[in-house]
């Protein structure tokens, strides 16, 4: 008898691999914690709440940046920076989390993960929602735009594109 209770439980049991969960009984989305653990071989440090570890790759940086939720550029950074708005390119990915982006002309850019990005000069920019946002970042310090190819400001139609 118990032979025969095993053989109906292995047949009762969905096969693996291909039960799924529905997007509505999916779980809320969560931070791996791997995303936010200290990058060995990195120096670390925070400015205006974002978190930096930064490693050198030639003549590049390479950067991860913890943006937390909350995170508004125009009240955490411009006190710091003493800028109205972030002149600072951004070029990498979008690991985790989503970001509003607003330029000076009231262009309006969203990014949400996974989203390779290319924020030009001359935004301000905040944290959508209660995740953290997660990005790396590629960048030579001043030289970034120029080595990159990209623009000096944020204009229309070529907007977040790097040259090829």
């Amino acid at each position: 008898m118990a032979k025969k209770a095993r053989k109906a439980k292995k047949k009762a049991a969905p096969a693996r691999g291909r039960a799924r969960k529905s997007p509505a009984t999916r779980p809320a989305a969560t931070t791996p914690a791997s995303l936010l653990a200290a990058v060995r071989g990195a120096d670390h440090r925070y400015i205006g709440h974002v978190r930096l570890d930064v490693g050198r790759a030639g003549a590049a940086r390479v950067k991860r940046m913890i943006y937390p939720p909350g995170f508004h550029w125009a009240k955490d950074m411009k006190p710091i920076t003493g800028t109205e708005l972030c002149m600072h390119a951004h070029v990498g990915f979008l690991v985790h989390g989503e970001i509003h982006i607003e330029y000076a002309d009231g262009c309006v850019v969203e990014h949400k993960a996974p989203h390779v990005i290319a924020i030009e000069p001359g935004h301000d920019g905040w944290v959508v929602g209660k995740e953290p946002v997660v990005m790396i970042e590629f960048d030579f310090e001043q030289d970034t735009v120029a080595k990159l190819g990209m623009p000096t400001a944020h204009t229309h139609g070529e907007s977040g594109k790097l040259k090829a």
